[in-house]
């Protein structure tokens, strides 16, 4: 599969996040958009798929079909610039800045947002024939996962703000492996299978994506989900954002930096 040794893929990883911060507002928007719009096809073909076959490990199996296809275009999400952009800062790449990466986090934000809002309006509309009536199967139950991630949550009060978070954190270990399993092939099957591994895992582990989530619950309230805007930032999307990015950063990002750029020195044989 043509495989890029660590160090190869990590100054990639590098590369890439000096790329992202000094791309236009233009052309981050747009591929924000444009991946928030994919993924959010990718989860409610695998919520269609779990539902037609009465098992959540199909849709989980199916799931990073959306994923692949967003990073061969080449387009972006909130949970992977989080972990790329800060490596050309902690790199000293000439003008990169924490402002530059804030705005960059920033318009990814929105980008991937818009692009999720967009898909979760059309889909309910799909769901419920212009909202002339209830919705379908798989409509319902996208509108029930919005109430178990955000009211079940609720209910452990502190814990439960907790527990979302840090199953942000394990969601974006997994997704940011996947960033850069794109990065560790040269082959287009390479990097689907590399993307492939770890992104079937977080799906099927139910972990928390900020971006996954931005298309979920807006889609859950426009089909009638028993839960307020309220309850969906507070306890999920805000908790799961901050999750990504300590996860991502910490689990993938620092440690592949720290063990295959800034090395340790070889040990002295006596």
């Amino acid at each position: 599969m043509a495989y890029l040794v660590p160090s190869e893929f990590v100054t990639k990883m590098v590369d890439a996040g000096e790329s992202k911060i000094y791309m236009s507002t233009r052309d981050t928007l747009i591929r924000a958009f444009m991946a928030g719009a994919i993924l959010s096809l990718a989860a409610v073909f695998a919520v269609t798929a779990s539902v037609m076959s009465g098992s959540a490990l199909v849709g989980a199996i199916l799931f990073p079909v959306g994923f692949c296809m967003l990073y061969l275009l080449g387009f972006d999400l909130l949970t992977g610039v989080f972990v790329l952009t800060p490596l050309a800062w902690l790199d000293k790449r000439p003008g990169v800045t924490v402002r530059g990466i804030l705005r960059n986090w920033g318009l990814v934000f929105v980008g991937n947002f818009l692009g999720a809002l967009v898909v979760a309006f059309m889909m309910a509309f799909i769901f419920t024939y212009g909202f002339s009536v209830p919705p379908n199967e798989v409509g319902q139950k996208i509108g029930h996962i919005g109430e178990s991630r955000t009211l079940g949550y609720a209910q452990y009060g502190l814990m439960g703000w907790i527990t979302i978070f840090i199953r942000g954190m394990l969601c974006n270990w997994m997704v940011s492996t996947g960033v850069v399993g794109a990065m560790i092939s040269t082959t287009v099957s390479g990097k689907v299978i590399a993307m492939w591994m770890p992104i079937m895992l977080f799906f099927a582990m139910t972990f928390e994506h900020s971006v996954v989530n931005m298309f979920l619950f807006p889609s859950g309230l426009m089909m009638g989900g028993n839960f307020s805007i309220l309850d969906y930032f507070l306890w999920n999307e805000i908790p799961v954002v901050l999750g990504n990015l300590v996860g991502g950063l910490a689990f993938t990002g620092l440690t592949l930096y720290a063990t295959h750029i800034k090395t340790a020195p070889k040990r002295t044989l006596v």
